[in-house]
């Protein structure tokens, strides 16, 4: 079969790019001619991403729309997938061709027009589907512009029904979790279009297991944003009573507000920030951990750092937000805590900390959900099936 992908940009970058190669590479070896429509490069493993797509058709700046219909013409796919891609003229030029289109939802970006479903300022989840009340009260208008230059940028609320509009005529949206199901519901997507396929993790090491020793280690691994809540981690660390010692591995916007806040609270001496540190590292932290934290505050679609270290057998403890509840089950693999409760999250951490037996069973726990629920190779064989299904459909059913 052929499949077009189709991605704000081409090469290694984060989550969304990872799980746009891994599918592609594997489709490939299983025989499917590949093709991407791809945006900028982003300078990374970009001979990986020409290996795995041998049909590049990049989308030329102010004519997105003509490069999109000619690389439909040239390749002829059986079916479209598109990931990260919020230019209108791109989506509009696919919907109006008439292929097959499935779109993987990675984040809100599609129904948020501050694309992380949160208020920055106070914190609190938003659980509105998108209307005028993005503009008043939540003042979603205006929202940081990642890209340099100006700190700013305006979001069109116009062109974001538009996005949301053309999005629900595609033939399947696949998303990673429940909660990102409900989310495409509130938006008024069709609940028959919507498919749950969540990603795999890397696979662990079979035989790498923590010692869960007396060294009592905490381990964080993720950007240091706002949303992922490390300073309100810091503050639930200080509440804990057991012995312990923390790792923060990641860096970002919010890394120096959190050192400071970790000097001010008197856990300097217990938590310690060691930046970004590549993938094979993380080995020498998980034979030594007794337990992850994850805090992020914002509504995460999945947080696949909780499905990776799983295939480690750590018990993790985390926030209630968004689609962590799918893959961590209170009690079962972890503790997941209410929302911004820090009490709650110290005293779960003293828990795990105080009863080694108790973190070993939950990890084992975590180890055998992951490897039943998460198996690349069915993870592959569904978006096979997906693509010959919608493939079949008639046009406009």
């Amino acid at each position: 079969m052929k499949i077009l992908y189709v991605h704000e940009r081409f090469g290694a970058l984060a989550g969304a790019e990872a799980n746009a190669h891994i599918t592609a590479t594997e489709l490939g070896r299983r025989g499917h001619e590949l093709g991407i429509l791809h945006g900028p490069s982003t300078g990374k493993n970009e001979a990986g991403w020409q290996t795995t797509f041998p049909n590049r058709f990049p989308l030329t700046a102010g004519s997105t729309a003509e490069a999109t219909r000619a690389a439909l013409r040239t390749f002829q796919p059986a079916v479209v997938y598109v990931h990260k891609m919020s230019d209108l003229a791109v989506i509009s030029a696919l919907v109006d061709s008439g292929v097959p289109l499935v779109r993987m939802v990675h984040d809100h970006d599609i129904y948020c027009m501050r694309s992380y479903k949160y208020d920055y300022f106070t914190r609190e989840i938003c659980t509105r589907p998108a209307s005028l009340a993005c503009i008043v009260p939540c003042l979603a208008s205006v929202v940081r512009n990642p890209d340099g230059g100006f700190p700013l940028k305006w979001v069109s609320y116009t062109a974001k029904k538009r996005e949301i509009a053309l999005n629900r005529q595609f033939r399947r949206m696949v998303v990673v979790t429940t909660y990102m199901r409900d989310e495409l519901l509130k938006n008024g997507f069709d609940a028959n279009r919507i498919r749950i396929h969540a990603p795999v993790p890397r696979m662990g090491d079979p035989n790498l297991r923590s010692s869960f020793s007396d060294r009592n280690l905490i381990l964080y691994a993720g950007q240091i944003i706002r949303g992922k809540g490390v300073d309100v981690l810091l503050e639930a660390l200080a509440k804990v009573k057991s012995k312990f010692e923390c790792i923060i591995l990641g860096d970002g916007n919010h890394r120096q507000y959190c050192e400071d806040l970790n000097r001010r609270l008197g856990l300097a001496d217990r938590v310690h920030f060691k930046g970004f540190i590549p993938q094979d590292e993380l080995k020498g932290y998980y034979r030594e951990c007794s337990m992850v934290a994850l805090s992020s505050v914002w509504p995460e679609p999945i947080a696949t750092i909780g499905l990776e270290v799983m295939r480690y057998a750590l018990p993790v403890v985390a926030f209630d937000a968004g689609g962590i509840k799918d893959w961590l089950l209170d009690g079962h693999n972890g503790y997941l805590v209410p929302w911004m409760d820090r009490d709650a999250f110290a005293a779960r951490t003293d828990e795990l900390l105080q009863n080694k037996a108790k973190a070993r069973e939950m990890g084992e726990n975590g180890l055998k959900l992951v490897s039943e629920r998460y198996d690349f190779e069915g993870y592959i064989g569904d978006l096979e099936v997906l693509f010959a299904e919608v493939a079949r459909e008639k046009v406009g059913k």
